[in-house]
């Protein structure tokens, strides 16, 4: 246990390193170009989800990054607009853009690598707080060239740090060999990328439709949490598992930031607590899921608190929706084409789960 806390604390400190180091790089962007403060939130986001990826990439798996998360990213910035203009077909664009990153795993582990950057920056558009922040902090928001710029940094930074830390640290990391195409087929009907993908879409769509009804621009909340729940999904069990692990981290993430607020932490140092706690979460994640939930909701409470949101008066609000998007994940991987507890292994071998 011990080796492992100390890989992992070492792991973390080039994810962090490189999170630090990409915020940098967009604060001066920002300031040289008269952008919005969210192309810093943009930066940290990609750079924190790339960074364990891209860990054991090869060269190859490098490029293909560098080409598609700049273009992702510059077409997620035109559907947040889309969402914000028009919620109905934002949402369904959304939700099959997610559909398709998990759907075109079936071809192999080059799709399911592809499909993960494809995923990447529509995960960002949850963590980057456009239409969750108050009005006054919505406009000049980063637009598609910027956004695809920093997307390119992202990959720039992470490959840095990543290639500095194993080239001067300790024991170099080892790639993984690709395991190529599974052994053998999944005999399971439809196939398990098949489900997983409509597990995902449903989720989402439902969280997109109860987010809006019920908690305004709160939304994305409610759509994060069904989307981490069923991440990787490997059965209702997994399911189940995730969603009380994220409700449970979420809540005393969220409490947390609140009793931050309460002592009145604010500006560049609830932004230096906010890295203090990644950096613990990232140490932590390997152990238990319900560490990086907490550290990830106590991370972004501190950023809208940051951005002018009060966190003490939105703590109900926040646990509910968390609440909800979990209820409603478990609720689709349980009841459609759930897979049978006998029938896993099949769909372990036809797909790799992605890394929730």
């Amino acid at each position: 246990m011990t080796a492992k806390l100390i890989r992992n604390a070492y792991e973390a400190a080039l994810t962090i390193t490189a999170v630090l180091l990409s915020w940098g790089l967009a604060l001066w962007l920002e300031g040289a170009a008269g952008l919005h403060t969210d192309v810093l939130v943009l930066a940290v986001a990609l750079t924190l989800t790339l960074s364990s990826s891209q860990r054991t990439a090869d060269t190859r798996r490098r490029l293909t990054a560098l080409v598609l998360l700049p273009v992702t990213a510059g077409a997620s910035i035109f559907l947040g607009r889309l969402i914000v203009s028009h919620y109905a077909l934002g949402a369904v664009v959304y939700t099959a853009g997610m559909a398709l990153a998990i759907w075109i795993r079936r071809y192999g582990p080059v799709a399911t690598k592809a499909g993960t950057l494809l995923a990447l920056p529509l995960v960002a558009l949850l963590v980057v707080p456009g239409p969750a922040l108050p009005p006054k902090a919505q406009s000049g928001l980063v637009t598609w060239g910027w956004s695809a710029l920093v997307g390119a940094l992202a990959c720039g930074v992470v490959w840095l740090v990543q290639g500095l830390g194993d080239r001067f640290g300790p024991r170099p990391w080892r790639a993984e060999p690709d395991p190529g195409q599974p052994p053998r087929r999944s005999r399971l009907h439809p196939r398990p990328s098949t489900r997983m993908a409509l597990q995902m879409a449903a989720g989402i769509a439902a969280a997109f439709a109860v987010g809006r009804l019920f908690f305004d621009d709160h939304w994305p909340w409610v759509v994060l949490t069904a989307y981490v729940a069923a991440s990787g999904n490997r059965g209702r069990t997994d399911v189940l598992r995730k969603g009380i692990e994220r409700l449970a981290g979420a809540t005393v993430g969220t409490l947390l930031a609140a009793g931050v607020a309460a002592i009145g932490l604010t500006g560049d140092t609830s932004v230096a607590l906010m890295f203090a706690v990644l950096t613990v979460a990232l140490w932590l994640r390997p152990l238990n899921y319900a560490y990086w939930a907490a550290g990830m909701t106590c991370a972004l409470s501190l950023l809208l608190g940051y951005f002018g949101q009060d966190a003490l008066h939105l703590l109900p609000t926040r646990l509910e929706g968390i609440a909800v998007g979990a209820v409603l994940s478990v609720a689709s991987a349980w009841w459609l084409l759930p897979v049978q507890r006998g029938r896993t292994p099949a769909a372990r071998l036809a797909v790799r789960p992605s890394d929730g």
